[in-house]
Formats: structure tokens, sequence, C-alpha cells
């Protein structure tokens, strides 16, 4: 998943994208190292907030 480097590169902290999605920081953080698996809805919100598709932060297309 890309979920690090899309909120690197929008200069964000995992707590401040963690309040916009109403997650605790720790829970964020597990998405993007792959200790827990990404619930569709925070998908679906993560890909409008960046403006880019579900398969991208999936890896599936560059």
């Amino acid at each position: 998943m890309k979920l690090k480097e899309l909120r690197e590169e929008n200069n964000i902290s995992q707590t401040d994208l963690a309040k916009i999605l109403n997650i605790k920081q720790n829970t964020y953080s597990q998405y993007e190292t792959g200790k827990r698996q990404l619930p569709i809805d925070t998908l679906i919100k993560l890909a409008k907030f960046y403006k880019t598709t579900t398969d991208y932060i999936l890896g599936l297309e560059d």
C-alpha cells in the first residue's frame, strides 16, 4: 500500500490524518505498516482525501 508515501508527499502527520478519519493515531499507524487491514470505508475516504483511486492506494496501479 502507498499510505505512508501519500501522507508524506502531502506533508500530513499520522495524528492529523487520524483526526480527519476519526480514528486513533495508532490505528492509522497499523494501516500503514500492514498490521491491521484497511476497512473499505476508510480506503474510500483516503482516496477522496488524496484525490486518487483506491487501486493506487492499494498498489494495484501506478
